[in-house]
């Protein structure tokens, strides 16, 4: 009975791990995969969705300081860069992202 007990709860921890993945688009899940593979970034790794110009799209952070925040659609299509770089305000290519994305939820964080 105590083992049954033990195994139950192995499954339902395995179980919540699994719901930590992000469930969408196949590319994105890559792209989160690859980042896995490499060293731990500081800060950690993060991925976000937003709602900008009636498009789901995800923004992934950098692994350093001065780099472009890289947003992407549910293709793996680079859009742009709304922040980060040496200005903190990205490449240029959407400067309206801050004032006009809606963020729907944090999709990965690295919690190694």
């Amino acid at each position: 009975m105590r083992g049954n007990l033990i195994l139950l709860v192995f499954i339902s921890f395995l179980s919540l791990q699994c719901a930590k993945d992000y469930s969408g688009s196949s590319c994105i899940n890559s792209k989160i995969a690859l980042i896995k593979l490499k060293k731990k970034w500081n800060p950690p790794a993060e991925v976000n969705e937003y709602l900008y110009k009636g498009k789901h799209v995800y923004l992934f952070s950098a692994d350093c300081c001065d780099q472009y925040y890289e947003l992407y659609d549910e293709d793996c299509k680079r859009i742009c860069a709304p922040t980060g770089g040496i200005t903190g305000h990205g490449d240029g290519q959407c400067s309206d992202f801050s004032a006009t994305a809606q963020h729907v939820r944090l999709v990965w964080k690295d919690d190694r």
